[in-house]
């Protein structure tokens, strides 16, 4: 028996609107204009822009919420920054950019949000899962679709160098020193570059003289990054986050994090600054600086970031950077306790 699609009943719960469906096509996913008919008819905004005293207090709040929420926080007027808003900032400009730049993809602004709201509370080994999970859904998506559409196919596969790995082992005492070594790629991160670390630190982990581990880049910077022509090559998410829960070195290199530091300079983008992000200890040179473009590519920090950096430098902080794209200085970095020490002496690609 067919059934036709009927919206039945519209409520508004806390300025959201519930959509009660009748009559789903038995077996068969809604079509895609039905689909919008449902968004359109929902009204729910990707952010919603609030005073400080507009926010509600109630701890429940802020999970039933399907927007990101911006809180606007006037600290020198002796509003506090509480929980319930995923990011502050001082002014009603600002809101209003982070704003738009979440209407330009809703969805992974949304998953951004939430992922972080959930993991704050969870143990390393379940953050990253419930983080693996959303990167592999948003993969999925339309815009990650259309990121792809746009830049990543008139990309083609990096060569490997010749001869050569793409990461460096050295034994000096009772310490591993591991370098990437793509430099003529910035060190993206491909899958021998991620093989490679997950074959070293899996075998650290069970080493009974628990070996230091110095983590760091050669060439011009520590690593910008995903390797770009990589990306979606899993054929479906389920999948995808199957591998991720297999092969992941942010899982490793937190679980070596009480003996592991790491030297970056140069850019670190993405993957470049979440894996570091894990160490006990995290050095930068001056000239460093740090990104994380994923929203404009329709993802979020997919590499530990959403938990590694998240513990640095906390949820709303993170909110802010992912939901901006600016680039941060080594200086910026320090302030912030995303990394522990800014050096002139330190690590700057060659010896």
């Amino acid at each position: 028996m067919a059934f036709t699609f009927k919206i039945c009943k519209k409520y508004t719960y806390e300025q959201h609107c519930c959509i009660v469906f009748r009559g789903f096509r038995c077996g068969k996913a809604l079509a895609l204009e039905e689909i919008n008919l449902v968004l359109s008819e929902s009204n729910v905004a990707a952010a919603r822009v609030l005073m400080f005293d507009q926010i509600p207090r109630e701890a429940a709040w802020l999970a039933q919420q399907a927007s990101v929420i911006v809180g606007v926080s006037d600290a020198s007027g002796g509003d506090q920054p509480h929980w319930n808003a995923d990011v502050w900032v001082s002014s009603l400009d600002e809101a209003a950019r982070l704003r738009d730049r979440a209407e330009r993809n809703p969805l992974a602004a949304l998953l951004l949000v939430q992922v972080l709201r959930v993991i704050e509370s969870l143990p390393m080994e379940l953050a990253l899962k419930v983080e693996s999970m959303a990167y592999s859904v948003l993969q999925a998506g339309p815009e990650f679709a259309a990121w792809q559409e746009k830049i990543a196919r008139d990309l083609s596969p990096e060569v490997s160098q010749a001869g050569g790995v793409p990461l460096r082992v050295n034994v000096e005492g009772n310490s591993l020193i591991l370098e990437l070594d793509r430099p003529d790629s910035r060190n993206a991160l491909d899958l021998s570059l991620r093989d490679a670390l997950c074959e070293v630190l899996e075998a650290t982990l069970l080493d009974p003289d628990r070996p230091r581990l110095l983590l760091r880049g050669l060439g011009s910077c520590f690593c910008v990054g995903g390797d770009l022509s990589t990306f979606g090559l899993f054929p479906d998410p389920a999948r995808a986050h199957q591998i991720r829960s297999i092969r992941q070195p942010g899982l490793l290199l937190g679980r070596c994090a009480d003996r592991l530091e790491a030297h970056v300079h140069g850019a670190c983008i993405g993957s470049g600054i979440e894996m570091p992000a894990f160490a006990a200890k995290l050095v930068a040179h001056p000239k460093s600086f740090f990104q994380l473009p994923e929203l404009s590519m329709g993802l979020i920090p997919g590499a530990g970031g959403c938990y590694s950096i998240g513990r640095r430098i906390g949820r709303h902080r993170l909110a802010w950077w992912v939901l901006s794209g600016r680039k941060i200085n080594a200086r910026t970095a320090l302030e912030w306790g995303l990394v522990d020490r800014v050096d002139l002496n330190s690590w700057c690609g060659s010896a």
